[in-house]
């Protein structure tokens, strides 16, 4: 039964070829136009195909390839399109009826490819060419188009009021106006981006700005912590100084009291030892004066001035010792520096 079935299909296919392999170029064409206004536009392009390889016609080849490139440009086959509008109008001479109408999808093939800037001349080519208002707004329309795609914005918005100005009949009237809005907007629109951008450069050119005025800032700090430091070491030293100078001072007057208490201690000395010396011989020639003899105390030292000498002395020492230790730290002190 399947087998059955399959043979008839084959059979049914085969007839219907037959059929379509005895139609005429002309009726083939026609079966094309049927599909093309249906909108089954690759079947439509497979029959026109049919027409271009099954006569010799040259006008009928040519009126085939026209309906071939408007039906791929339906279907989204662009750069098909492109190659075979392109060849129409090459075959026909600008007279034909179809020639200005393949210029005008040969502008919107090229807008749809995103060749602005060759579609624009197609397009104005067109709507010179063109006397039907609503024909020619619609070049206008596609130009505004191609002319906001290239974000010549003003160009683009004066080529819209061209069509809502001359042509308010016009299919493309609302279109036109709704662009106009549009391009107000995007100038908006990009007006506030650049002032965002500009803004943004601002603020990064003030970060940048305050990030060099702290570095220098930190710079500046770090020298005047140095000065000071300098000038701290340099004041510390001449006070050093200052008061090794006064010790120096203190010490030779010391030194100068110590010198004359020890001459005035030999001379003592050496009177006391005298004194008792004849004091002895005295004793030893008359006892009984030497008894009743005073002595003589104006060159005998008493403990307490023997003491004030031995302190003297020992103060002395004491700043013999400060002076050291601080000649010590000063010699220091300038080896760091």
């Amino acid at each position: 039964m399947v087998i059955k079935r399959r043979s008839l299909t084959i059979v049914l296919m085969l007839c219907m070829c037959s059929f379509t392999f005895a139609q005429s170029p002309k009726e083939l064409l026609d079966k094309g136009l049927e599909l093309y206004r249906d909108g089954k536009w690759q079947d439509a392009v497979l029959m026109l195909r049919r027409v271009q390889t099954s006569t010799d016609d040259g006008a009928l080849k040519n009126d085939a390839l026209y309906w071939i490139s408007s039906a791929e440009l339906f279907a989204g086959a662009y750069e098909a399109a492109l190659q075979d509008v392109e060849n129409y109008l090459k075959n026909v001479p600008s007279t034909d009826t179809k020639y200005y109408e393949a210029v005008y999808n040969k502008g919107r093939i090229l807008y749809y490819l995103n060749q602005y800037d060759g579609a624009i001349p197609v397009f104005k080519t067109y709507a010179d060419a063109v006397q039907d208002p609503s024909r020619k707004s619609s070049a206008y329309y596609w130009i505004g188009e191609c002319l906001f795609a290239l974000g010549r914005l003003d160009e683009a918005r004066n080529t819209f009021l061209i069509i809502t100005e001359k042509y308010p009949q016009s299919p493309k009237y609302e279109a036109a106006n709704y662009r106009i809005a549009l391009v107000d907007q995007k100038k908006i629109e990009n007006e506030l981006l650049n002032l965002l951008k500009w803004s943004h450069e601002e603020s990064l050119r003030t970060v940048e700005e305050y990030q060099r005025r702290e570095r220098a800032y930190e710079q500046a700090i770090l020298a005047y912590q140095k000065r000071i430091a300098d000038m701290l070491k340099d004041t510390h030293l001449a006070d050093l100084e200052k008061e090794n100078k006064e010790l120096k001072q203190r010490l030779a007057e010391a030194e100068a009291a110590l010198a004359a208490a020890s001459v005035t201690v030999s001379k003592v000395e050496s009177a006391q030892a005298a004194e008792e010396n004849k004091a002895q011989d005295t004793i030893a020639a008359e006892p009984a004066k030497a008894a009743d003899a005073p002595k003589a105390d104006s060159a005998t030292l008493t403990q307490e001035q023997v003491e004030k000498l031995l302190a003297l002395k020992a103060s002395a020492l004491e700043l013999q010792k400060v002076l050291l230790n601080r000649l010590s730290e000063s010699a220091g002190q300038g080896e760091k520096k």
